[in-house]
């Protein structure tokens, strides 16, 4: 967050996110000591749609506390029979949370999310994966067309985001390791991706051209913050026989 910048009215009026945040930060706080940086890429005010790159079953949290500590609620996409669960419905609804219908198509689905989005100047975080990356050294894998078609719906701001240091405090499908404490975890939000030629369209080939730039733009800011170069193919888990969804 840019010092000196004016909270946003998210954090300035009171919310649900309040208690959780007073809560959930201290304790993460003591597994990791979580660096944020690109916070100012992040809209003070409107919608947004925040892509992280994903390797741990911990990454929901940590990008949850780096847009909160960004100055933006942290939303998710969730699925639609979650809201219908009692308590954990109603937090889902509380906090905003977007729901996801499997039964309706993906453009029709996009549109709504979009609208409601723009009309309540909230944003949400969509991991384009999918899923934890199938990809041995933990880059991002091919990606799905989710953000990208939320974005271009509503014609609002991508930002890609790559973080690095999450699998020190949960392996990817392994277990909490608590010990040390503190593991260093950075956050790199990067600037919204330029999509500008591709508002308005729908076509496959415009949903295929999004997502691959968005797939680049995360594999670089996290190139980054790992100093080394990804592969120059994008693993894709068709290719090598592996489910997209459950365990490795």
């Amino acid at each position: 967050m840019t010092v000196g910048a004016p909270a946003s009215p998210e954090k300035s009026r009171p919310s649900i996110f309040w208690p959780l945040a007073a809560i959930v930060i201290p304790l993460v706080g003591l597994l990791a000591r979580i660096e944020l940086r690109g916070s100012e890429n992040l809209p003070r005010r409107g919608a947004f749609v925040l892509a992280p790159n994903h390797h741990s079953e911990i990454d929901p949290l940590i990008v949850a506390i780096a847009t909160w500590r960004a100055g933006r609620a942290p939303r998710f996409l969730a699925k639609e029979s979650l809201f219908r669960i009692p308590v954990v419905g109603w937090v889902l609804k509380a906090s905003g949370m977007v729901p996801v219908a499997r039964s309706r198509g993906a453009a029709a689905q996009a549109l709504a999310q979009a609208k409601e989005l723009a009309s309540s100047e909230r944003g949400v975080i969509v991991y384009p994966e999918g899923t934890l990356t199938r990809d041995p050294g933990l880059w991002p894998m091919r990606g799905k067309s989710g953000a990208i078609r939320l974005a271009l719906a509503g014609d609002i701001p991508l930002i890609p985001l790559a973080q690095w240091g999450t699998q020190a405090v949960m392996p990817r499908y392994g277990k909490l390791s608590l010990l040390p404490l503190r593991k260093p975890i950075t956050v790199l939000i990067g600037e919204p991706l330029d999509v500008s030629d591709l508002r308005g369209r729908t076509d496959q080939a415009a949903i295929q051209e999004g997502t691959e730039r968005l797939m680049a733009a995360i594999t670089a800011l996290l190139e980054e913050l790992r100093g080394e170069k990804a592969p120059p193919e994008r693993w894709d888990p068709t290719q090598h026989g592996q489910a997209e969804t459950g365990k490795l």
